[in-house]
C-alpha cells in the first residue's frame, strides 16, 4: 500500500513481523530501556508494588499490542494517572497501603469492563468534547501533583501527618510540607536525585543525534545505582531503594478484590475515573503519535480503546496498574523507528524477560533515581511555557486552564476537567453562545457542482458541538474541494479551529482541496492563528 507522500505503508500482522522484524525490535527494545525505570517509578509513586508497574508494562505489550488499533503506541502505565492510583489506595485502604493495593484493583478491572463499552459503543469520538484548555489544565494539574509528592522522595523524606502519622497524599499538604523537607532533606538520597535530575533535564538539551537515541532513565540507573554503593546510601537511607517484594508466582497470582464494592460512593469514584481520564489520555495520545507517523496511518479509536480495556482487566487481575497509551514512549518508538504493533510486543517481551530475573536487582535502584525521573515528565506538564503556549491562544483559554488546575488540586481531576467545560460554556454565553447550538452544530451541506460542496455553519461552532460538525465534514467524499463558509456564525471556538484544521490537512493529504470563508467578520481574541473568536459589532 502507498499513501499520498509516496511512502509504502508497512503491513500489519505477520507479514509486517516479517517485513519490519529488525526495526521493531530494535526499537521495541530501546523502548524497554526507557520503559523499565519508568514504571518501576510510577507504580512505586501510586503506592502500588513497584514490580506490578512493569506487569502492566508487560500486558500492554504482549497482549494488548496484538488487538490495538494503532500501531505505534506503546501500552503501559502512565504518570497521568498516578494521582487517581494513589488515591485509590489511600481512599480504599483507609491508609493500609497493603489492602489498598487490592482494593484499587477492583476498581481497575471494573473500569476496564467499562473502556470495552465505550469502543463497542463507538465513544472514541466523545474525546473531541473535552475543551483543550480543559485537558491541558488536567494535564498541568497532574504535573503539579507529581511534582508536590516526588521532590519529598527526592530528598529522601516521607511526609507524614504530624497527629496521625499517615503519610500525607492531598497536594496542598504536600505543597505545603515541601519547606520542611529541603529542611531535613537526606544527603545521600537528594545527591543521588540532583544528579538524576540534572540527566533527566540536561540530557534533551544535547542535540547529537546518538545522545537522543540513548534514553535518559537508562544513563540515570547506569550512573546511580554504583553511585548509590559508593556513597554509602544503604547505612544512610535503608529504605531509599526499589524492593521487588513479589516473586513470579505473586505476580501470576489474582491479587484483585473487589470488597470496595462496600465503599460504594469511593469506589464508584474511582472507576469513573480509571475509566474516563484513563480513556481520555490514551486517545489524545494516539491523535499525537498519528500526527507523528511518517505513514500518516490513522488509527481506530474504538478498537484501541477495547483493547486497552481488555488489557485493563487482565492486569487489573493479575495486580497491575491501569495501562494506557503513554506519550512518552510512544513518541520515543516512532524516533527509535518503530514501523509496526511489533515494536510494542518486543517492548513487552524484554519486560517479560526482566521480570524472570528481578530478584537480582532488587534493593539496587535509588528511589530518589526514579523521583528524579517523574520530576521530569511533572516538569514538562506543568512548564511555565505550556502556561505561556494557553496565554498566546488567548485570555478566555487561560481563564478555562487556570480554573481547571485549580480545582482539580482543590477536589480531582474529575471535578476539576467539569469545572473547566462548565467555565468554557460560561464564557461562550457572555460571548453570544446561541441556545440552540449549545450541542447541535446548525450546518448544511450544498453540492454547487460535481466537485465542489459549500459546508455553512449558522450560529455557533464551538466544543459541545464540534462532534456533529467534524462529522459532517467526513461524509463529504475524498478528492473534492471542501469550502467551509463562516458568514453566517456569530462564534467560532479555538477547539473548533483546530480540529476543522487537522480535517483540512488530512484531506488535502488524500487528494482534496479545503479552505474557510467568512472569518474577515469575526474579532479574534488574540493574534494566535487559531484563536478564539466571536462576531464584530
Amino acid at each position: 500500500m502507498v499513501n499520498k507522500k509516496n511512502k509504502v505503508v508497512p503491513a500489519d500482522g505477520l507479514t509486517g513481523l516479517k517485513e519490519n522484524l529488525q526495526a521493531d525490535s530494535l526499537s521495541g527494545f530501546l523502548v524497554f530501556l526507557l520503559a523499565l525505570p519508568l514504571s518501576l517509578g510510577i507504580a512505586k509513586a501510586s503506592d502500588f508494588p513497584p514490580i506490578m508497574g512493569l506487569i502492566t508494562a508487560m500486558i500492554g505489550g504482549i497482549v494488548v499490542s496484538l488487538m490495538a488499533g494503532s500501531r505505534l503506541s506503546i501500552k503501559g502505565p502512565a504518570a497521568g494517572l498516578i494521582v487517581i492510583v494513589a488515591g485509590s489506595v489511600a481512599e480504599l485502604g483507609g491508609g493500609n497501603n497493603e489492602l489498598g493495593w487490592h482494593l484499587a484493583l477492583g476498581a481497575v478491572v471494573v473500569a476496564g469492563f467499562f473502556q470495552v463499552l465505550f469502543g463497542v459503543f463507538k465513544f472514541g469520538k466523545l474525546a473531541d468534547f473535552f475543551p483543550l484548555a480543559a485537558v491541558e489544565g488536567m494535564l498541568a494539574a497532574i504535573g503539579i501533583i507529581i511534582l508536590s509528592k516526588q521532590l519529598h522522595v527526592l530528598l529522601g523524606i516521607n511526609p507524614v501527618n504530624e497527629l496521625t502519622g499517615k503519610p500525607l497524599v492531598y497536594p496542598i499538604e504536600l505543597i505545603k510540607e515541601i519547606p520542611h523537607s529541603f529542611i531535613n532533606f537526606n544527603v545521600s538520597s537528594t545527591i543521588i536525585g540532583l544528579v538524576s535530575l540534572i540527566i533527566i533535564l540536561g540530557m534533551p538539551m544535547i542535540k547529537h543525534p546518538w545522545v537522543k537515541k540513548i534514553p535518559a532513565p537508562l544513563i540515570v540507573l547506569v550512573t546511580t545505582i554504583p553511585m548509590a554503593i559508593m556513597i554509602g546510601l544503604k547505612e544512610s537511607n535503608p529504605t531509599g531503594f526499589v524492593h521487588f517484594d513479589k516473586n513470579l508466582s505473586d505476580i501470576l497470582a489474582i491479587n484483585v478484590s473487589f470488597a470496595g464494592f462496600s465503599q460504594t460512593a469511593t469506589f464508584i469514584k474511582y472507576v469513573l475515573m480509571f475509566a474516563i481520564v484513563g480513556s481520555l489520555e490514551a486517545l489524545l495520545t494516539i491523535k499525537a503519535i498519528d500526527v507523528m507517523d511518517p505513514f500518516k496511518r490513522k488509527s481506530d479509536y474504538n478498537k484501541d480503546l477495547i483493547a486497552i480495556g481488555a488489557g485493563n482487566i487482565f492486569a487489573g487481575v493479575l495486580g497491575g496498574l491501569p495501562m494506557i497509551s503513554e506519550v512518552a514512549r510512544s513518541s520515543a518508538n516512532v524516533n527509535y523507528g518503530g514501523k509496526t504493533r511489533w515494536a510494542n510486543f518486543f517492548h513487552g517481551i524484554a519486560i517479560l524477560l526482566f521480570l524472570v530475573f528481578d530478584t537480582l536487582f532488587t534493593d539496587l535502584i535509588p528511589t530518589s533515581a526514579l523521583a528524579a525521573m517523574l520530576i521530569g515528565v511533572g516538569v514538562k506538564l506543568a512548564h511555565p511555557r505550556v502556561f505561556k503556549h494557553i496565554f498566546h491562544i488567548g485570555v478566555d483559554q487561560l481563564i478555562i486552564f487556570i480554573v481547571t488546575i485549580i480545582v482539580t488540586l482543590l477536589t480531582d481531576l474529575l471535578v476539576g476537567i467539569g469545572m473547566g467545560i462548565l467555565t468554557k460554556l460560561i464564557i461562550h454565553l457572555i460571548y453570544g453562545l446561541h441556545p440552540k447550538s449549545i450541542f447541535k452544530a446548525n450546518i448544511k451541506i450544498q453540492q454547487q457542482d460535481e466537485n465542489t460542496y459549500l459546508v455553512k455553519i449558522k450560529y455557533s461552532a464551538v466544543f459541545s458541538n464540534y462532534i456533529g460538525l467534524i462529522e459532517k465534514l467526513n461524509s463529504i467524499p475524498k478528492g473534492k474541494k471542501i469550502i467551509v463558509d463562516f458568514k453566517q456564525a456569530n462564534l467560532i471556538d479555538h477547539t473548533v479551529f483546530q480540529g476543522i484544521y487537522f480535517v483540512g490537512e488530512n484531506y488535502k493529504l488524500e487528494g482534496g482541496e479545503f479552505q474557510t470563508i467568512g472569518l474577515e467578520r469575526f474579532h479574534p481574541m488574540s493574534q494566535h492563528p487559531m484563536a478564539s473568536r466571536h462576531k464584530k459589532n
